[in-house]
Formats: C-alpha cells, structure tokens, sequence
C-alpha cells in the first residue's frame, strides 16, 4: 500500500518548516536543508479523550506529552509538554479532572483543572496503561499492560496505596466504567472484550472474536464500540447478546478511541501518526490529522539512491527519494516487526533493531517475511549483516560490539567490549566498521581481528554516521543539533548544518539516544538525515 505527501498537510506546517530549516548555519558547499517528508504532529498518538470543555487530547508515549488537536483543521497545540506529559492514556473524571499514564515512567498524574498543579496519584507501576473515571461515584481504576497485567483502584487524594483489583487477566488495554460500575474493556492477548467488577474482580466475557482489541468504549445509548489493531477495523457490539458488527474498516495500528457527548467517534493510528473521526451511523472516516513517519530513526539509503529505508518505530517505511512518495514494508500490529529503531541494509536482508524490546528481526527483502529473530539482547540499537551471514550488533546496556550467528541467530560471542555507548555503524568502504559512541568517539574496528583506532573525539553524542563519496563521514551531533564531517585521515572536523530539528530528550530513566537520529549519504553526496524533534525527514545538497 502506497502512501503520498497528504493534501491535507497543514502547509503552515510546513512553511513553518522550511522557514527553519532556511535559517541554518551551513558548510560554504552545501545548501540548506530540505524537506523530504514533512515534520508532523505526533510521535505516535495514543490514548485520546474529548473533556468536558470539548477538547479533543492526544496523549504520546513517545513524544512525552498531550497535545489538544482542533478536530476541523487538525492543528495541534502542546496541552503538556515533555517530559511530564507522557501519556498512553487520559480520562477524564466526573468534577472535569484530567488524569493520565505515563507508560515507560510507571507514574499515573493528575490535574483538578487548567490552572491547578500536576499531582502523582501513583508509581512504580511500570507499564501503567488505561485508566478510567467511574462518572458516578469519582473512583479511578488503572491497568498494566505489557510491563505489567494488572488492575488497580487508585486513591484520587494519592493518600491511600493503590488497591489491587485483579492480576493475570490478559492484557486489559483501552477500557471505561460503565453505568453498572463495571471495567469494561480488550484484553489484548486473549482477543476479548470483558467486563470486570471491581469489587471483586469478578470477569465476564462479553466478545471472543477479535485478533488484538486495543481499546473499547460505551456510547450514549449503551453500545460498546471497540478496534482491533491487528485488523485495523472498528466495530459496535451489543452488550446484551456481544454479537458485533463491523462498521469501519482502517488500517492496522490502531492504539485508542474515544467518543463526544455527541457520539462522534475519534480514533488514533500510531502507524499513520494520525487520528480519525468515524461517523457512527455511515461509517464514514474523516482524516483529521496524519504524518508521514511517527517517529523516525535509523536510515538507510538503497545502493541506486532512489529509495531510502526508515525505521520509524511504529512501522518501516520506504521513501522515493525524488517524490517522497512513502511506502509500507512493516505496521506494527499488523505486520511481525517490532518497534524498529534502526535498519541495517544487506544485499539481500534488512536488519530491524529495537533497544526496547532487546531484538534484532532479520527481513528478507525479497517476500518481506522475517528469517530470523534475536532475542535478549541488551538495548541493540544498530545492526550489520556480515558477508559470512553472520550479524553484528551494537549492545548499547552491555557496551559491546556483538557477532549473532547459528540457527535464529542464537550464538551469541562479544568479540568487542568496554565501549561507551555504541550507538550507530556502518562498513566503511575500506573493510572497516565505523561505530559512534555516545561518549564523544568516532570509532575504526577492524572485522578481521576486532581490533580498534580511535578516528575522532570530542563529538556530541553522536548517533548516525554515513560515508561519503568522497571517503569521509558525516555524523549526527545530536546533543550541538548539527550534521558534522569527520576526515578518518586527521580526524578533522567541520559543521555541514546546524540548528536542526534533532536531538530528542526521551526523559529520566530512558536511553540517552532514544529515538535515533539516522544518517544516509546518495552517490552524487546528498546527505540524509531523519529529525526525531518533528518527525521528518530531510536532505542536505551539496552546492
């Protein structure tokens, strides 16, 4: 499925853009910056709510924040920023308080009102997930999911510890209370959809026919409306029989849906890092906001320079390098990959890395079928096939340069150690393997002997690297916002472009690089680079 640059892109947004980029500070030989695929307003949207004012909220993971979107025009304005306002979910309560999960900090927060501080009611909850106001009696209710499985009553004072409801269920996703004073809600890995009292943690099985429900809501009249992120569709269910009809049909990656007092339907896609508005009666979907990547990383460019590759966390993406026309080659959800961060390019495989969830998954670029998948490894966050079929991987928690071979890549062998945060790699030209490293370093290992040299220092935390035509490298200087050429024979150094949108800060707790900041060089020395600050992608020319 193929997907162009929206007509309904804000072009302010990308005026806006372009306006930057245009004020950078730029090596003599190279032009400015250039928009490849437009920045947008997500980096993955997750959980949503309409509160009482009317105000549609978007909660990111990833982007750490909530952001209120205008559901005529789809512009997005920061509600919470980074990094307090991560959030995997929000509910509203029934005096108008905003709570919401921060997933990877394990806090649940709430706010009384607009003007009123930000309170923790709740953490070390790793995987703190949905969460919803019972409207009657004002009590709240969270659940753990995939760090976690487990339901919670929490205080609302934050004065009382959280009371445990029930554990083990099954992954208990999007869910809300209903008039009964049940949880109702998926249960991502059982493909249903469930009642739960919480008072004593009495289940009920209302639906068993999904693939993997990620949330589900009542309307005003009493149905349950409920996604199936595996099958990107929408359906209503009878609470009274759960028999269940198929209403919209949209695209894998679904994440959360939410409706209005009017019951408008609004549904995220954390692939798209888009939200939807679905009419309940017609079916009728109306895109409200899209972007072209969701949170984009590592980078690879194909060897005729037409097509680059991105990771782009929620999905794999190639990009027409004239057009910028964007394909699918992998959806989470939809698709067995999970959460690339970076690609590494092979004659005939790609290679996905996920520091997340500790895999390297090797996908044949022939059928797009996974021929092999590590697990366990401690946060990779590149990875390199090897003439011999054997796979490099950098070890960012361990430190180490590792060699996966075997059936599945099982064997596992640390044929380089005590570095200091590996973070990118390519072969060099010359048989070598030039690695950054967080800690300033621009590093030559040799494939032959693993043996080391130093090429530069003093780099600000450097994260993707690409060689040029010309035998040099230009590097992603993430923590100076700039594109920086390195000289493997002096190690010299010169700034190509600054100022640029780059450099995300995940926040306490999380992989200084985060979201990766990927590097690529085309033939005619057009360099490329992926913007973890606004999700696009963008090129630098030479003159």
């Amino acid at each position: 499925m193929r997907f162009f640059t929206p007509k309904w892109f804000p072009a302010t947004r990308l005026a806006l853009a372009t306006a930057l980029l245009s004020t950078s500070v730029w090596a003599q030989n190279y032009g400015a910056p250039q928009v490849v695929v437009p920045p947008s307003a997500f980096k993955g949207p997750n959980g949503l709510t309409v509160d009482k004012q009317g105000r549609l909220l978007v909660g990111s993971v990833v982007g750490a924040s909530i952001t209120q979107l205008d559901m005529k025009t789809g512009k997005a304005t920061t509600f919470i920023g980074s990094p307090e306002g991560q959030a995997d979910d929000i509910a509203i309560g029934p005096k108008g308080e905003m709570a919401y999960t921060s997933f990877l900090q394990g806090i649940l927060r709430i706010r009384d009102n607009d003007s009123a501080p930000i309170r923790i009611l709740a953490k070390d909850l790793p995987g703190i997930n949905s969460l919803a106001f019972d409207q009657k009696s004002g009590k709240l209710y969270g659940s753990q999911v995939f760090l976690g499985d487990a339901l919670w009553e929490i205080d609302v004072a934050g004065v009382a510890p959280p009371r445990l409801i029930k554990k083990d269920m099954g992954g208990l996703n999007g869910f809300e209370v209903g008039a009964d004073g049940w949880v109702m809600g998926p249960l991502w890995f059982k493909g249903q959809i469930v009642k739960i009292n919480p008072e004593n943690g009495d289940m009920k099985v209302i639906n068993s026919e999904f693939k993997t429900p990620a949330a589900a809501n009542y309307d005003s009249k009493g149905n349950i409306w409920a996604i199936d992120t595996k099958t990107g569709e929408l359906f209503r269910i009878d609470p009274a029989s759960g028999k269940r009809t198929l209403v919209a049909k949209l695209s894998t990656g679904l994440d959360n849906l939410a409706l209005d007092k009017d019951d408008n339907i609004f549904v995220s896609n954390m692939v798209d890092n888009g939200v939807q508005q679905v009419d309940a009666k017609s079916g009728k979907v109306t895109q409200i906001t899209k972007g072209g990547m969701s949170a984009p990383g590592g980078i690879k460019l194909s060897e005729d320079g037409k097509t680059l590759y991105v990771a782009h966390l929620f999905g794999f993406r190639a990009v027409d390098t004239a057009s910028g026309a964007l394909t699918d080659i992998g959806r989470m959800q939809g698709d067995p990959i999970e959460y690339p961060f970076a690609v590494g390019l092979s004659k005939n495989h790609y290679l996905l890395s996920s520091w997340f969830t500790g895999t390297v998954q090797v996908m044949s670029r022939k059928d797009k079928s996974i021929k092999a998948t590590a697990h366990g490894l401690a946060a990779p966050m590149d990875a390199v096939e090897m003439p011999d079929g054997s796979v490099l991987v950098l070890e960012l928690a361990a430190g180490a340069l590792t060699q996966l071979s075997g059936a599945d890549l099982h064997d596992k062998k640390q044929v380089v150690t005590g570095m200091q945060g590996p973070t990118q790699m390519v072969m060099g030209k010359d048989g070598g393997l030039y690695i950054t490293e967080l800690s300033g370093r621009l590093v030559r290992v040799n494939p032959s002997d693993w043996s080391q040299k130093t090429i530069a220092e003093g780099l600000a935390a450097p994260e993707g690297l690409a060689e040029t035509p010309a035998g040099k490298f230009i590097v992603a200087e993430t923590a100076k916002r700039q594109l920086t050429e390195v000289d493997p024979a002096n190690g010299n150094k010169r700034v190509i472009a600054s100022d640029l949108p780059i450099g995300f800060e995940g926040g306490p707790g999380l992989p200084p690089p985060y979201l990766t900041t990927g590097v690529a060089v085309a033939a005619d020395g057009t360099v490329y680079f992926s913007a973890d600050r606004d999700s696009g992608i963008y090129k630098v020319k030479p003159r």
